[in-house]
């Protein structure tokens, strides 16, 4: 496993855990990162990322994409 911050853009990957406290957790679960959705980076500035999860793009800073495990 390996954080999402590491991943390679346009690569699909699995989220196979998520971090951090629980109101973290729920937040990214109610943005469609939960354990075995599919995840693919689009573009990466700084750090934060924009990703296609659940047929939609989200963007999250890198404290969030540190807790998504892939």
């Amino acid at each position: 496993m390996m954080p999402l911050t590491i991943a390679d853009e346009g690569k699909e990957y699995t989220i196979q855990r998520i971090g951090g406290n629980p109101e973290t957790r729920q937040h990214l679960a109610d943005l469609g990162f939960v354990a075995g959705s599919k995840i693919c980076v689009v573009s990466e500035a700084a750090g934060n990322l924009i990703v296609n999860v659940k047929n939609s793009r989200v963007g999250i800073g890198k404290d969030l994409a540190m807790k998504i495990m892939i």
